[in-house]
This record gives structure tokens, C-alpha cells and sequence, in this order.
């Protein structure tokens, strides 16, 4: 498999096109990315959620920088929202990003959401098993910041950092989102802000009363301030990057790596099966109009959907009901 040598080796255009293909679900992606799959699983995944606006770019673009300085290459997904007229990422993220594009051992790329919930996109799986397989030593995955389907990051990330700002009402958000659950950093980013100490203080208090199991990891909070004040800014990064490191080094060397990577392959698994299978059947209801005639019969209330939905899993899937 040419494409998958070339991605190996670390090639960035045939990793810009597979990724591009994986997006626009292009066939012959699907033998490459099998192809590459047996190459991945070396790389630690960082997560960056949070509110839109709450400066997830800013402290992904610091972590980069404290990343190479620490020799280690790095991947970047950053998922955008979607373009409602070309279908691509619409912010951007390589041009706020863009004084790394020149260091070959950065790769950044975009990602549209394209309808996908939980401020992820459908390809970002994928995407992350061609830069894994690039070789990058850590890579970033920063969502789109859409609330309560944030919790999706979990599936992915080894390490999730969870981004909030004094003022935004992150407060009540962190606790309707249920990312007490998902977060291993809190980051109270923009902490020069009114109403930042108040918010690192309910965040502790939280954590204090979470059930840590014994020798559990306890989510530290760290606040990051002004990015217009340099220096200060590059120290918080730097506090926040080892940190990074040392919730993955946590990981590896207790029990708990393991259960993230079967939560992990797990949801990879099922993902796959919904493609192969519940996709399929979708194209075919809506190509062959049963789709149509379906929503008429409800209309009517002849039927009901638990029936429908069950006359198309014995139709489709015959021998397993």
C-alpha cells in the first residue's frame, strides 16, 4: 500500500489526502486506514474542551510550542465548525496556528463537524490513527465547544483538558455537562479576569467532593493568564504542559491505561459497526423511498416507530433477531 509507506514515513501530503478522503468518505480510504491500523496506539491523545471562546486555540498553539520544546513531535486536530457552503472547517485553526507550519515536525489539520454532535467530527477516529501512525509523539484534539455533548472527547483522548473562563457561566455548565467525569486538567484560562479565583474555588470544591477512588488521579486546576503578557503566559503553559505529561505517565504505569484503551477500541468498534451496518440500510430506505413511506405511515398513525424500525432489523438482518 503506497499511501500507507508514504504515511509511515511521515509524509504530510498523503496524510493531508487520507484524511481529506476519510471526510469525504471516500471507499478506498477504508484499505489504507486498515492498512495503518496494526502501526497505531504509540501516541499520547490530549483533548481540549470547553465553552467557544473560552481560548482553547491559544493554549493548544502554547502547548505545541512546550511540546517541541521537549523534542516530542506533535499532531493537531482541530475540528471546526462546518461551512454550510463548501462543507469544510470554517475557522481555521492552521492560520491562528500558523508559526508552526514551517516545522516539519508539526502537523496541523482542520476538520469539519459536518452535523456531527458532541463538537467532534465523524473523521476525527480515523484521523488521529494516520497521524499515530505518522509517528507524532502526542496529539491534540481541540472540539468545537457545543455544551453538553462535549463528553464525546472522552472516547478518544487519553488525557482530557477541560476549558473554562470567569464570566461565561462555565460554572453551571460544568455541572449540566457532567465534565466532572471527563476532565483530568481543569483549566481556568483567562484568569486575569473578575470572578477567576471564585471559579478555581468551586472547581476545587467539587473535586473534593467527587469519590476518587484510592490512588486515584485527583484533576488538578490550573489557571493560565493573560496571552498578551508573554512570559507570564509561557510559565502557566509550562506548568500546564508537564502536567499533561504526568497524568499520561500516571496512566501508563497503573491499571488505569488499560481501561481507557478498551473504552477507547470499544467505541471504535461500534463506530465501525454503524458504518458498515446501520448505514447501509439507511442509504437503501432512502434511495428505494421506504424511508418516505415509513414517515407517511406515522403520520397517519397506522404505525408506530418501534414497529417500523423493527420490520427493517428483520428485513435487513435476518438471523439475528
Amino acid at each position: 500500500m503506497e499511501t500507507g509507506k508514504k504515511i509511515k514515513a511521515g509524509d504530510v501530503r498523503a496524510a493531508s489526502r487520507l484524511i481529506r478522503d476519510i471526510e469525504d468518505s471516500v471507499p478506498e480510504s477504508k484499505s489504507t486506514i486498515k492498512h495503518l491500523f496494526p502501526y497505531t496506539g504509540k501516541a499520547q491523545v490530549v483533548g481540549i474542551t470547553g465553552s467557544p471562546g473560552a481560548g482553547k486555540s491559544t493554549l493548544v498553539d502554547g502547548l505545541i510550542e512546550s511540546s517541541r520544546k521537549k523534542e516530542k513531535t506533535v499532531g493537531v486536530l482541530a475540528v471546526d465548525p462546518t461551512s454550510p457552503f463548501t462543507g469544510g472547517a470554517t475557522l481555521g485553526d492552521r492560520i491562528r496556528m500558523q508559526r508552526h507550519a514551517e516545522d516539519p515536525g508539526v502537523f496541523i489539520r482542520s476538520l469539519a463537524t459536518r452535523g456531527s454532535l458532541g463538537g467532534l467530527s465523524k473523521a476525527v477516529g480515523d484521523a488521529i490513527h494516520v497521524m499515530d501512525a505518522m509517528g507524532k509523539d502526542v496529539i491534540f484534539v481541540e472540539t468545537v465547544g457545543t455544551g453538553q455533548q462535549e463528553v464525546e472527547i472522552i472516547h478518544y483522548a487519553h488525557t482530557v483538558l477541560v476549558v473554562l473562563v470567569p464570566g461565561m457561566g462555565d460554572e453551571i455548565q460544568a455541572i449540566k455537562a457532567g465534565i466532572m467525569e471527563i476532565a483530568d486538567i481543569f483549566v481556568v484560562n483567562k484568569a486575569d479576569r473578575e470572578g477567576a479565583g471564585k471559579l478555581q474555588r468551586e472547581l476545587m470544591t467539587m473535586i473534593e467532593m467527587s469519590k476518587i477512588p484510592p490512588g486515584g488521579w485527583r484533576p488538578p486546576v490550573l489557571t493560565i493568564g493573560n496571552s498578551f503578557k508573554p512570559e507570564e503566559f509561557a510559565i502557566d503553559i509550562e506548568k500546564l504542559s508537564s502536567k499533561v505529561f504526568e497524568h499520561y505517565e500516571y496512566l501508563v504505569n497503573s491499571e488505569f491505561i488499560g481501561d481507557r484503551l478498551r473504552r477507547k477500541t470499544t467505541h471504535e468498534l461500534l463506530e465501525a459497526l454503524r458504518v458498515s451496518i446501520l448505514e447501509p440500510v439507511m442509504r437503501m430506505l432512502v434511495s428505494t423511498g421506504e424511508l418516505n413511506r415509513m414517515v407517511d405511515i406515522l403520520m397517519r398513525k397506522e404505525s408506530d416507530p418501534c414497529s417500523l424500525s423493527e420490520e427493517v432489523a428483520k428485513k435487513y438482518l435476518q438471523g439475528c433477531l
